[in-house]
């Protein structure tokens, strides 16, 4: 595993070797998180095309959030003043990426439906990084993570 010092590239870089937007934002943090890469590209695998190809919200945000919870996330149940101090920062983090990208959701960012019963993933060529804005989106993640963590 190379340097965690640019772990924007370092995500983008796991995208075009392949795995999905979540699994790319979580293993960019795995080591600082506690999690083997194997957790980590367990624990990710289903957020892919926003939440198993659903097209909901965008998995790079989604692997944001759970970073966030493994950094700063709450344990009891009882825990009011964290929790809230939790869904803040999400929330946060969220409005700046919408704000970055126009949207949450990952149908309004690629501009591709929800299609019932789709669950195939798209082919990994060229052509298709070419097309995707997903390494953007992954990157614009990553560094406003970074922000909301200082």
């Amino acid at each position: 595993m190379e340097s965690k010092s640019n772990r924007s590239a370092l995500a983008k870089g796991f995208f075009e070797q392949g795995y999905n937007c979540c699994q790319s934002v979580v293993l960019a943090f795995a080591e600082d998180i506690g999690l083997s890469d194997e957790t980590a590209l367990r624990l990710a695998s289903s957020f892919g095309g926003g939440m198993g190809k659903l097209r909901e919200v965008c998995g790079a945000l989604t692997g944001a959030f759970m970073v966030i919870g493994m950094k700063k996330g709450y344990i009891s149940p009882d825990a009011d003043a964290e929790k809230a101090a939790q869904y803040a920062l999400i929330q946060e983090l969220a409005e700046s990426f919408k704000q970055k990208n126009g949207s949450i959701l990952c149908r309004d960012l690629v501009g591709e439906d929800y299609a019932p019963g789709d669950a195939t993933p798209g082919k990994r060529t060229q052509a298709y990084y070419d097309s995707r804005l997903c390494a953007g989106l992954i990157g614009d993640a990553v560094r406003l993570l970074e922000e909301k963590l200082k």
